[in-house]
């Protein structure tokens, strides 16, 4: 079996933290980057052919996956694969939907000539045995084998619901439905046996924006495939929005966390740099947080995710935020909910993440929540004031804060950022 992870996502929903950088490429867990949990999921398993589908703002992607030495993948036959959208001689194709970048692959996946190819999304945090899912896939003799698990009825309509008989083979499935009739839901992970993923490939190769649960699944199921449902009931998050990837991060922390990253059996793996051990003054306090190494605290952290290289000055006060690596937290500056990308410079005594929630003036789908959200390589100056469900990005001076401050639900976005 080989695999064929998408990570070509903008993930629009995060907001200034995606706009320089792919959303499977966002720090996660002080240490990681979201694609290294697929990615270790895939050698866990042992699956060693992964072709990594990019699209959007690839650099960081590629240069963390490199040529996959922390993964195992590193071979000569097999191993990991970027796979960026390139020109053919009949004019060149930007992927337009998740089933047209695999098409567009398919040479790939023919120098294989695999007997079961497993479709893997780039954005989901999550362990999962796909070795289990495939004996699964044989023992059904299935053509298409879906992992899928069950949702709260409320959230469903935002998945591709799927309905089973008894013996878990799929009798319908509906794409995001509006009045879901069931709560077992698609989780985007995909085993489709090599002829006939192959065959659904070019047959609906023309079909424009060509998506696996749109049109391959459906497709499948017309033509009478014996297509079956893999249910998953172990942890699974898709950090789609700001919300769910501030919670995924604070589980991470819990006394007894439902994600364990400190498993022996089943490690997560990335690429790491070599940077010296975290520091913590004598003035300092650290309550149940996870700090990365190359850090300095010289203040206050609690419930919080500090990623690695990261200053945090004297007095100090961080609360249940998320920070990025390589980022400066000026001295006596207060912060509370707040997630700050890579590389942000924040002056000294600045209160961040403080008053009363307020609706987004920037953009009401995204920012629904009561974080600040600070985008990577933004500068915020000192002594300035920051209300809640707020979006800052770039390089901003005290001239952009009226009267210091701004206000709740407002947002600061410049273009560029420190280089």
């Amino acid at each position: 079996m080989i695999a064929m992870l998408l990570a070509g996502g903008q993930g629009s929903r995060l907001g200034v933290l995606t706009q320089k950088v792919a959303k499977p490429a966002v720090s996660f867990g002080g240490k990681y980057r979201i694609i290294d949990f697929p990615l270790s999921n895939c050698i866990n398993s042992g699956v060693d052919t992964v072709g990594v589908l990019t699209q959007y703002q690839p650099l960081r992607l590629n240069a963390h996956i490199g040529i996959g030495i922390p993964w195992d993948l590193d071979r000569n036959v097999g191993g990991v694969t970027v796979l960026p959208p390139y020109e053919k001689s009949k004019g060149s194709d930007w992927y337009t939907g998740t089933a047209n970048a695999i098409y567009q692959n398919l040479e790939y996946m023919e120098n294989y000539n695999p007997e079961y190819v497993l479709i893997l999304s780039g954005d989901h945090i999550y362990k999962m045995d796909y070795e289990v899912m495939l004996e699964y896939h044989k023992a059904n003799n299935a053509d298409v084998t879906i992992a899928a698990m069950q949702v709260p009825i409320e959230e469903a309509s935002r998945f591709g619901i799927v309905i089973t008989d008894d013996n878990n083979r799929i009798t319908e499935f509906e794409e995001k439905p509006e009045h879901p009739r069931s709560n077992l839901a698609s989780m985007g992970i995909y085993i489709f046996s090599w002829p006939v993923l192959r065959d659904a490939l070019i047959k609906l190769s023309d079909e424009p924006g060509c998506d696996f649960g749109k049109h391959i699944i459906p497709f499948c199921h017309a033509a009478g495939k014996r297509i079956f449902a893999y249910e998953y009931n172990g942890y699974w998050k898709d950090v789609g929005t700001l919300g769910s990837y501030w919670e995924a991060n604070m589980e991470l922390i819990d006394i007894i966390p439902e994600f364990n990253l400190y498993e022996e059996y089943w490690k997560i793996y990335t690429k790491s740099d070599i940077i010296p051990p975290q520091f913590t003054s004598e003035k300092s306090k650290v309550e149940r947080s996870i700090i990365g190494e190359g850090t300095e605290i010289y203040g206050e952290v609690s419930n919080s995710v500090i990623g690695a290289g990261v200053t945090i000055g004297e007095g100090a006060v961080v609360k249940d935020s998320i920070i990025m690596k390589g980022s400066v937290i000026g001295a006596g500056t207060f912060m509370d909910k707040a997630i700050v990308a890579e590389d942000v410079v924040i002056g000294e005594n600045a209160r961040i993440g403080v008053g009363e929630y307020a609706p987004s003036k920037y953009d009401p789908k995204v920012y629904q929540f009561d974080l600040v959200t600070i985008g990577e390589r933004s500068t915020v100056p000192g002594g300035v004031t920051i209300g809640k469900n707020t979006a800052i990005s770039g390089e901003t001076t005290a001239e952009d804060y009226h009267g210091g401050i701004l206000e709740s639900g407002d947002y600061i976005i410049k273009a560029g950022g420190v280089q």
